[in-house]
């Protein structure tokens, strides 16, 4: 793969309708093709093109379970499951980058006057001055160098590994392939030269490298003639809901969750599976109930690509029991969905990261004494933004997210 072909011509925003939902990397030998989630607004430049796909491929091997990819093939058809190792490969090529081929150093002992002085040899090689006072004074002395040994076995996996990697993703970096390494595979002889290096390193990133090299030789072995890859999800909003509540979430949302219970005349009470909103933030002593929703409308603008009765009623009840029995100023509890859209190309005119496009309420509830949550804001969230946000809380996201919410309701 080289980047003779502009890159951006390799990739592709979903619409998120039937037949277009996956997102992620689908590549062969020959092309490859990566999938953004809808709302991705791609940048021009090719460097940036080539950051927002390792983006992607990072967030989604660090936010989809193994049940999460899978690939659903032609209808009727089983669908196929996504085992292909990225993170693995990332780990090693970019490993590569910053050290070059992993080699292990060779003690090598010379004579010298300045080095790291190897005493026992000094005394065996090497002839002193005896001084007045009869002690002997060491002129010269066997020190240690340290020189690279580039034919050792597992330098020669590191090179297999890589060029491996770059036949599969590197055309992410460069267009250029390295040299084709001068060892055939052989499944035992690597995984019990890793092992071996495994369990006698102590050192956390050549823990990580031959942790990532043993991964990308079993998935090798298992899938030899393989060249095709696949590598995402069709299910991209369980990554939506999980992106959402790593930016804005607190970890203890479970003491938020409306409880229920059976009490039956026959046998014992049972208590009945919790409501569980998505996300809850806390922000300026306010709470806002989040629940993040991989719809359509930030892109399509069409009213039924909006959260239904269902969903709007749901997010009533948590608002009223974190009223009723959480015992926050109801003044102070906000509802909203959170919808992607993207910020530099929409319908609304909008060039925001967060936009409010209006809000919900329940027909059933007494419109004269309305409560703060029971007006549900629909926001619409720049997704790439969202996605370079992923590691963790975000103060300037989340105090742009609740100026939105309460706009709306103000």
């Amino acid at each position: 793969m080289t980047s003779t072909i502009d890159i951006k011509n390799r990739c592709h925003v979903n619409t998120n309708e039937d037949g277009d939902t996956f997102v992620g990397i689908k590549a062969d030998t020959e092309d490859a093709t990566v999938y953004f989630p809808v709302g991705y607004q791609l940048p021009d430049n090719e460097m940036d093109i080539r950051r927002d796909i390792k983006n992607l491929l990072n967030i989604l091997g660090e936010y989809t379970e193994k049940k999460d990819r899978v690939l659903q093939m032609k209808k009727f058809e089983i669908a196929h499951s996504v085992d292909f190792p990225i993170n693995a490969y990332f780990e090693v090529i970019n490993y590569y980058f910053s050290h070059g081929y992993y080699t292990e150093k060779e003690n090598i002992y010379k004579t010298d006057s300045k080095g790291k002085t190897d005493w026992a040899k000094t005394f065996k090689t090497q002839k002193p001055l005896i001084q007045q006072n009869g002690s002997p004074v060491y002129i010269q002395m066997t020190v240690k160098k340290y020189t690279p040994n580039q034919n050792k076995l597992i330098t020669k996996i590191h090179k297999f590994c890589v060029y491996e990697c770059f036949d599969k993703i590197g055309w992410l970096y460069v267009p250029d392939m390295p040299k084709r390494p001068d060892i055939e595979f052989n499944k035992n002889v690597f995984i019990n030269v890793l092992t071996d290096k495994l369990s006698n390193t102590y050192i956390d990133q050549d823990k990580a490298l031959f942790k990532a090299m043993l991964d990308m030789i079993r998935y090798m072995d298992e899938y030899p003639n393989e060249k095709q890859f696949y590598f995402g999800t069709d299910r991209f909003e369980y990554v939506w809901e999980r992106l959402i509540d790593k930016v804005f979430g607190e970890s203890n949302k479970e003491d938020y969750f409306p409880k229920a219970q059976w009490k039956l005349r026959y046998g014992k009470n049972k208590d009945s599976s919790a409501l569980q909103p998505d996300t809850i933030m806390i922000y300026n002593d306010k709470i806002y109930i989040l629940d993040a929703k991989y719809y359509r409308y930030g892109v399509t603008g069409i009213t039924n690509d909006l959260p239904n009765s269902s969903s709007i009623n749901k997010q009533i009840t948590y608002g009223e029991y974190v009223d009723k029995h959480m015992h926050w100023n109801n003044k102070k509890i906000f509802n909203a969905f959170l919808m992607p859209f993207n910020r530099k190309n929409n319908l609304f005119k909008a060039n925001k990261i967060f936009e409010n496009i209006g809000e919900a309420t329940g027909k059933w509830r007494d419109a004269t004494a309305m409560k703060k949550y029971d007006r549900v804001q629909g926001i619409v969230v720049d997704v790439r933004t969202l996605m370079y946000n992923r590691l963790g809380k975000s103060t300037h996201c989340i105090q742009q997210l609740a100026t939105a919410i309460e706009e709306g309701i103000n």
